[in-house]
């Protein structure tokens, strides 16, 4: 439907993320306090350096949520790593490489937080823009944006390594750029960016077979970017880039199959590029590229509609990503063009980010962020 003019729109915004990267990052003091605030788990952040080729480790302060990068960071590693994961048992970490056509796997130093790349990469498709591991780490889902394909490869418990599954990789609709694997592990999600259509698939567990859901692909709105799924395994969201809105999508536990949520679609600002859900499922934040800012929104766990809060609240300048810690406690958003990392501390009683300071700064741009559990 949009076709090289969708394209081009991503290009001019830098949606994908293509060359914007993360040179540098070092960890910044200061903290900030809210009553009701559960403390982070600290542990370890990693982040996707695509200019650098590398990825970037931290240690994540307990209590603060700070980011203090590890000695040696950023590790090298694929062309344009865009894409990041981290496997349950912490031990390993993944990129999809874009420029390369491939995937990294590093092993983690579980005293220091320093990453080392085993050699040889994985082959995946042409231009790979994004991972899904299932909540087990025995399977890893790769998106091939210009190959029109999802690879699965089968995941080593020892050392981390990755083998293609039969019948992978699997055809799916054109440009997908954003996975989302349920909780469970059953079903498999896929937007399509120049498409407003999300795809659908069962995965067979164990062998990671994916099956096409009856009714898939399913409607969404214009330039579908980003995908998450509440940990009830009830919604999916989606952002859609163009429209300014997003999705709310009920999923059939049996099927998987998708249909339209309460108050579907609702408004976001500006350019919503990401979506992410806290680990209790009760609140949804949305990165908008546009306004520099993120909306935030309960959650109803019966019918999925969202309520906005007072927001949006601003971020740094043209953010194109937002994780929120294991612990619930901060929101982390990667802002490219004021090159830092924005942490939010999540008000536990209402969704609310009531103040923020900036984590880390750059001198490239911040691409993604993600956290040990």
């Amino acid at each position: 439907m949009f076709g090289r003019d969708w394209m081009r729109l991503i290009k001019r915004t830098g949606c994908l993320g293509t060359a914007l990267a993360l040179a540098w990052l070092t960890g910044c003091g200061g903290g900030n306090s809210s009553s009701g605030t559960t403390p982070s788990a600290g542990g370890n952040a990693y982040v996707a350096v695509p200019e650098a080729n590398a990825v970037a480790s931290y240690r994540v302060s307990t209590g603060s949520g700070n980011l203090k990068a590890v000695l040696g960071s950023p590790f090298s590693g694929g062309t344009s790593p865009i894409s990041i994961a981290v496997h349950p048992s912490g031990k390993f970490v993944y990129t999809a490489n874009q420029g390369g056509g491939d995937v990294s796997l590093y092993t983690v130093n579980s005293n220091t937080g320093a990453l080392t790349e085993v050699l040889p990469r994985t082959v995946s498709g042409l231009n790979p823009t994004s991972l899904a591991l299932s909540s087990g780490g025995d399977l890893l889902f790769v998106a091939n944006q210009t190959s029109n394909t999802i690879s699965v490869f089968t995941v080593s418990s020892s050392n981390g390594t990755l083998t293609e599954a039969a019948g992978s990789p699997f055809a799916t609709g054109s440009r997908p750029v954003a996975l989302a694997l349920s909780p469970s592990g059953k079903f498999l999600y896929v937007a399509s960016s120049n498409l407003p259509l999300v795809f659908g698939y069962t995965v067979t567990s164990g062998t990671g077979t994916l099956q096409v859901i009856p009714g898939s692909p399913f409607t969404v709105g214009n330039g579908p970017t980003s995908l998450a799924i509440t940990p009830s395994e009830h919604f999916l969201y989606v952002t859609n880039f163009i429209d300014n809105t997003v999705s709310g999508l009920s999923i059939n536990p049996t099927s998987g199959v998708l249909t339209e949520a309460l108050d579907s679609p609702f408004v976001a600002a500006t350019g919503p590029i990401a979506v992410t859900i806290d680990p209790m499922g009760r609140y949804l934040y949305v990165t908008n590229i546009g306004t520099n800012n993120i909306s935030a929104y309960t959650i109803d766990a019966t019918t999925g509609a969202t309520t906005a809060l007072t927001s949006p609240f601003a971020a740094g300048t043209r953010p194109v990503s937002a994780t929120v810690d294991p612990a619930g406690a901060f929101l982390y958003v990667c802002n490219q063009n004021s090159k830092n990392i924005t942490k939010f501390q999540i008000n536990q009683e209402t969704g609310g980010l009531p103040s923020n300071t900036i984590t880390a700064t750059t001198n490239l741009a911040p691409q993604a962020i993600v956290f040990a559990k």
